[in-house]
């Protein structure tokens, strides 16, 4: 894609590759772990070889991703910090929803919703790696009760973690051009004045806009 001279960069080259190897991991890890928990989702151990390997790689997939996301969070975390109007725009959220959002609380690189998955995700993925070592028999042998119990609060952190994914990837389709940011780098004036319009003037260098 040819790059606009107008548009506005939004993620650097290292922050959509992990971005990727986060996002291409987690599902690597879901369709091998979906495979181990329930009968019905057997058939997802062919895309691994055997069950066997569905089995050896699982944890491995997870380890990759809980990395990745914590190196993520690392370079993320100060512009996810909650604040006021980040509040009230989930308070508002509803209007969003709707296609009402010219009124909503101007953001920053990112909205209320973003920050609070970003955080739901960051507890989610610490959860996952401390029960996923428990569990992981091969390397580690820690006693059947905890072992019982890592075993439900994974599969557990794992349900919801599969539905707030689910949640982010609608959200990047529905709002049209989020995709092209993780793919280009680049947003639109446009998008980002709509979308993020305190981030457009802090990076057009018009008002009082802000980065967070």
């Amino acid at each position: 894609m040819r790059r606009d001279p107008n548009d506005l960069d939004r993620y650097t080259a290292s922050e959509r590759v992990i971005h990727w190897v986060v996002g291409i991991s987690f599902i690597l890890a879901g369709l091998s772990g979906l495979a181990l928990f329930h009968p019905a989702f057997w058939p997802f151990t062919m895309l691994f070889g055997s069950s066997i390997w569905t089995r050896i790689l699982h944890p491995y997939f997870g380890l990759l991703m809980g990395v990745a996301f914590l190196v993520m969070a690392v370079w993320f975390w100060r512009l996810n910090r909650m604040n006021r109007v980040d509040w009230e725009w989930l308070r508002r959220v509803g209007e969003m929803v709707n296609g009402n959002d010219e009124h909503m609380p101007e953001q920053g690189k990112y909205n209320g919703g973003q920050k609070l998955l970003f955080w739901l995700l960051l507890f989610g993925t610490i959860l996952l790696l401390f029960s996923g070592v428990v569990i992981w028999r091969a390397w580690f042998h820690f006693d059947i009760n905890q072992v019982r119990l890592a075993s439900v609060v994974h599969a557990a952190v794992a349900a919801v973690m599969i539905g707030l994914i689910m949640v982010h990837i609608y959200a990047s389709i529905w709002v049209k051009g989020t995709i092209r940011a993780m793919w280009y780098g680049t947003v639109t004036r446009a998008w980002a004045r709509q979308h993020h319009r305190a981030w457009y003037r802090y990076m057009t260098g018009l008002g009082n806009g802000q980065s967070r």
